[in-house]
């Protein structure tokens, strides 16, 4: 039987109770075909199994006395000292090469390299190199935490939590930032910034050229001054780019009573609806090339105010009516999901008494003016100029670098 194929010991004992039902019933001769049968599916000796399906129970009993060690303190050192010349490199990869490091090492006089040492280090077993490297992990020196009054200060004020899925008022904004460093996320490069409404799924996207406050300002009041209604709250994650005292007094002052709030740290469905966008509308056209400068950052502002037009006003967009918890019939539970009537996020806004009637008729009005396939095109020749000149500009910068 080949390693992959066969069965752990809690497998083995799940297969064992099912058949042990069978075993109690059958005769000798149908004992017989059974055991032959699982010999063939197990692997296992026929007296083994005979003992485990006569024994008052097949579930594992606990051990009663530990194990004492196999290796001492000077098989740890070696492994430290091994583990450490290599970069910490997993038991898999590390434990073969154990003894012909220890005897390199020894050579340049990093360790003592005996022969007790380099015999033990032939005989030890990946499991248990592993269970080594992790405890030196744990004794391995690490960067100090930030403490509480390293904590960023300004995120202290405002609450976590997470907009409902439910959530009926448009003006509910989950905000994002995606970035565009290519392989390597350094220097000065493009990052776009998206806002998501939950209600009506109306999506706001504009490139900034880096994080500072005065790019990030400005590239909210551009949202604001597009987005056809009121700002009820503004969602963001934890970034700095996003908390920090001038962007807060910037929100503040630019919509009056607006609620920020902010997801937890590190959970990422807090942000539900931006994320799916950032991987449809950003990284889906743009992947993960690198945009670098004004020109290529006003290029994408102009491909973004075509996809303004095309999926707020021509894209239908699902949105979640009910979810239900249901019982099945062998008692596991279930969540049922039942979507609405697919909607684009212009009808979703005009059915909604957010706006008035002269802005409903203002966006209806362009609606209607506006060709989708001749849009789709300019979108799409757009997209490939973006690209062809993102590629243009690593090459000019790999050469300098290579220069």
């Amino acid at each position: 039987m080949l390693a992959e194929e066969r069965m752990t010991v809690d497998e083995r004992r799940k297969y064992l109770c099912r058949m042990g039902k069978r075993y109690g019933l059958a005769d000798r001769l149908g004992r017989g075909k059974l055991l032959d049968e699982m010999e063939q599916v197990l692997g296992m000796h026929r007296k083994s199994l005979i003992r485990l399906l006569n024994a008052p129970t097949l579930s594992r009993q606990p051990r009663r006395k530990q194990r004492g060690r196999e290796y001492g303190a000077q098989v740890d050192d070696a492994v430290r000292v091994i583990a450490e010349s290599l970069d910490y490199i997993c038991a898999e990869r590390l434990t073969p090469i154990l003894p012909q490091m220890a005897e390199h090492l020894g050579r340049f006089g990093e360790m003592r390299a005996s022969a007790e040492l380099v015999s033990e280090l032939e005989r030890i077993s990946i499991a248990t190199v592993g269970r080594l490297l992790r405890r030196i992990r744990q004794d391995s020196y690490r960067l100090p935490r930030k403490g509480p009054e390293k904590a960023n200060q300004v995120a202290k004020d405002i609450p976590m939590r997470r907009i409902a899925w439910d959530e009926a008022e448009p003006g509910h904004f989950e905000v994002d930032l995606v970035h565009h460093g290519g392989e390597v996320g350094v220097g000065e490069y493009v990052h776009t910034l998206q806002m998501v409404d939950v209600a009506t799924g109306w999506s706001e996207r504009v490139g900034v050229l880096g994080r500072s406050q005065r790019e990030m300002e400005a590239g909210f009041e551009r949202i604001k001054v597009r987005v056809p209604m009121a700002i009820v709250e503004l969602h963001p994650d934890n970034g700095s780019e996003f908390l920090n005292n001038h962007l807060v007094r910037c929100w503040r002052e630019a919509a009056k009573g607006l609620k920020l709030s902010r997801s937890r740290p590190y959970e990422k469905n807090d942000n539900r609806f931006v994320e799916q966008k950032n991987a449809s509308l950003v990284r889906a056209y743009l992947g993960k090339v690198r945009l670098e400068g004004t020109f290529l950052c006003g290029k994408l502002n102009e491909l973004y105010e075509k996809m303004w037009l095309y999926y707020n006003f021509f894209q239908p967009v699902m949105r979640l009516e009910e979810k239900r918890v249901v019982i099945r019939e062998d008692g596991s539970r279930c969540v049922k999901h039942r979507y609405g009537c697919a909607l684009t996020p212009l009808e979703r806004l005009c059915k909604s008494d957010v706006m008035s009637e002269q802005a409903k008729g203002r966006l209806l009005e362009l609606r209607k003016k506006t060709n989708p396939r001749q849009l789709r095109r300019q979108i799409y020749q757009l997209l490939d100029d973006i690209l062809r000149r993102a590629d243009l500009t690593a090459g000019v910068a790999a050469e300098e670098l290579a220069g």
